[in-house]
């Protein structure tokens, strides 16, 4: 029998008690960004340093200026072996509105249902059943084979929903402990419930708020509205030129270093759409898609900046009829390949301050940005990641890109010269983020399958 062989029985033989486990670790609430949650957050912690040594890891919870990060490392590393890196992330998202959810979200339980055997919980999909499912391979491997599969490093975040504002400082002071050949970074989606996915480039991310000050305070709008500047007719009209009758920005420059994309991904990409609704099944109706470019081509390989928020004046029930002395609005801007979120911010605060009229005023504010990360298709890992998700679905692993940012993906390409290999077993319909997120034991069993061949891959095969 086969290493993979062993470790695939040894998953199964195991599965009621790594099911078990994980309703545990759901159970716990590690909220992050609100301070009713650093007790789930410790607590989280805590549970999973003593599941990393209770399987032979050297472990240990590294504190932050946030929120703590465990991080484990295997011993006993071989002369010229594959030394890999995992990360996840234990926090989750607030349960609210609470009233929304029909299962507790933190009282998980195996529920028959669609066919599957279900459980809700918040972090049930987004992150915890991603994370246990690579440490329960690990396990699995190393109790059926005697040793883990390379040297392992494993990083589990405990604010990524958050921003993972403490990230960069760590992965600054613990380079050298995380200097590996690769990063899997399992916090991601599969295509369909029958296909896996491998997401091969992700957007890169800036944050901006813009803020126009009038040169008075509120004011009455009977005296004042038909003469004195208002902010938020101001700033509507700014954003309301932001983007052309044909979709795309008009910010001076702001494609001048995006590449089009090549026809083989075009051409891959309608097939892909002809496959599957790239929309996840939401109504794209009244939405601008630039022209030319189908929706999935614009959702994963064009630039794009959009309106997440606008406030200013009344925002009270009653009809209070103020005029302004301010009005804000907070946008983000999703970069591709070759953009800087420096030069980006720079032009787009360049546009704006130049339809600021006189006696008015513009703030701006926004954290540093993130830029885009591709992954080649030939990467030597990638390439056994994708044999290996084929070997247990018995589908091709879709190569895909996303309109997305995960930060820590930037942050370890950028920070430590990490190629990073980006999959997971999440489906739309979990509901992450919303009430009643879910997951279920199929996948789990599946998730944690499809690590232990990508494993053997790296042992015996592509990435050699």
């Amino acid at each position: 029998m086969s290493e993979i062989e062993r470790a695939l029985r040894e998953v199964d033989a195991n599965l009621d008690t790594a099911v078990a486990d994980l309703l545990e670790l759901i159970s716990i609430p590690s909220v992050s960004g609100e301070d009713a949650g650093k007790a789930g957050i410790a607590r989280a912690a805590t549970w999973l340093d003593d599941a990393l040594t209770a399987i032979g890891f050297s472990s240990r919870v590294v504190e932050t200026a946030c929120n703590p990060v465990v991080l484990a490392r295997s011993e006993g590393a071989k002369e010229g072996g594959k030394r890999l890196l995992f990360y996840g992330h234990y926090d989750v998202q607030p349960v609210a509105p609470r009233e929304a959810w029909t299962h507790d979200p933190f009282a998980p339980e195996i529920v028959e249902e669609d066919g599957a055997r279900r459980f809700y919980g918040r972090g049930a999909s987004d992150s915890k059943s991603q994370l246990w499912s690579f440490i329960e391979a690990l396990r699995a491997w190393k109790a059926a084979n005697g040793a883990f599969p390379a040297e392992i490093v494993i990083v589990l975040e405990g604010e990524e929903e958050m921003g993972s504002p403490s990230l960069g400082a760590f992965l600054e002071q613990h380079g050298e402990e995380l200097h590996c050949d690769v990063a899997f970074i399992c916090d991601s989606d599969m295509w369909s419930p029958t296909r896996p996915s491998i997401t091969t480039q992700l957007k890169g991310l800036v944050h901006e708020t813009v803020t126009i000050n009038a040169p008075n305070p509120d004011l009455h709008s009977g005296h004042y509205g038909a003469a004195a500047a208002n902010p938020i007719r101001i700033l509507s009209k700014i954003l309301s030129s932001l983007h052309d009758e044909k979709g795309r920005v008009a910010i001076d420059g702001f494609y001048d270093d995006v590449a089009d994309l090549t026809e083989s991904q075009r051409t891959r990409w309608r097939e892909l759409s002809n496959e599957l609704d790239a929309s996840g099944g939401v109504s794209l109706a009244g939405g601008v898609i630039e022209d030319g470019y189908t929706a999935i081509e614009a959702m994963w390989g064009r630039p794009a900046v959009d309106f997440n928020g606008i406030t200013g004046g009344n925002q009270g029930p009653g009809g209070r009829s103020v005029l302004p002395g301010s009005a804000t609005a907070r946008l983000t801007f999703r970069l591709v390949a070759g953009q800087s979120p420096e030069t980006v911010r720079n032009r787009f605060r360049n546009f704006v301050s130049g339809r600021v009229p006189d006696g008015c005023s513009v703030e701006f504010e926004g954290p540093e940005g993130n830029a885009a990360v591709h992954l080649s298709e030939s990467n030597p890992f990638l390439v056994a990641a994708a044999r290996g998700l084929e070997a247990e679905w018995g589908r091709p692993a879709v190569l895909k890109g996303t309109g997305g940012a995960i930060p820590v993906v930037g942050a370890l390409n950028d920070g430590l010269g990490l190629d990073c290999v980006v999959l997971g077993f999440i489906l739309e319909s979990d509901a992450i983020h919303a009430p009643d997120e879910h997951y279920d034991v199929e996948r789990l069993h599946r998730g944690t399958r499809s690590w232990i061949r990508i494993f053997g891959e790296i042992r015996g095969g592509s990435a050699s």
